[in-house]
């Protein structure tokens, strides 16, 4: 079974391991396990951007017996063979990989309305300010989002954070003022790593946590999993989409 991760930002980049490490538990509570190679065939360096995290989840990953190949970029498929062919980004060599089940995360972009137009950056995002979000060349375009080139995480969670900023903003240009809210670069990703167990990471643009709880979020909890899959999705549906958090 394996499970890629591209180059390139992705919604959500927890994802792909969110669903690896279901698989796993799923296949050791069908007694399979022990004859299921799982590999986590990754283009990033390392299980995660943040150290504090990328330390606990490496533990995860060590306990459940997970082959990880970082600095792999899958470049093609081939079904008829059950084949995953990867680049290995350091020695550019190929690497086929067999699989019996392939989870792909494809390569993800802006749109081509946005990648061919004057607002991208050279790598085809809405190029603005990190932390005012005003466009670098055109200040009365201000962006966020999965589509805009900010060095954060594209997560729901950034958002939230992203649109207040925006707002206050946007409206200080239209009021001849100047811009005086920043965004820090906050995401959060909740990572689940198996039935009742998450570590929830929430940090800013240089990496450093910023946890809204009094204990250690880096450490599996249960608690972090109840409020996943119970809380957030209310606060989600019937309070940030309808403009109430």
């Amino acid at each position: 079974a394996i499970f890629t991760f591209p180059s390139t930002p992705v919604k959500c980049a927890g994802a792909p391991q969110k669903i690896m490490y279901l698989a796993d538990e799923q296949l050791r509570r069908r007694g399979v396990r022990a004859k299921t190679p799982v590999i986590f065939a990754s283009a990033g360096a390392k299980i995660f951007g943040v150290e504090r995290y990328a330390k606990a989840l490496a533990k995860v990953v060590e306990k459940k017996g997970i082959d990880t190949r970082f600095r792999h970029e899958l470049v093609a498929v081939r079904p008829a063979s059950r084949e995953a062919v990867f680049k290995d980004l350091d020695s550019g060599a190929e690497v086929i990989l067999r699989y019996g089940l392939l989870h792909v995360v494809p390569p993800q972009s802006a749109p081509d309305v946005i990648k061919q137009s004057p607002l991208a950056s050279a790598a085809g995002w809405v190029d603005v300010h990190k932390h005012t979000l005003q466009h670098v060349r055109y200040p009365n375009v201000f962006a966020l989002g999965d589509a805009s080139s900010l060095p954060t995480s594209r997560t729901g969670a950034a958002i939230r954070k992203q649109a207040p900023v925006l707002v206050e903003n946007l409206l200080a240009l239209r009021a001849g003022q100047a811009l005086g809210a920043s965004y820090d670069g906050y995401a959060s990703c909740p990572l689940v790593t198996g039935y009742g167990k998450l570590i929830l990471a929430e940090f800013d643009y240089d990496g450093r946590p910023q946890e809204s709880f009094p204990f250690d979020q880096s450490q599996e909890r249960y608690s972090m999993y109840a409020m996943k899959v119970y809380a957030l999705p209310e606060l989600y549906w019937n309070g940030m989409l309808r403009g109430r958090a």
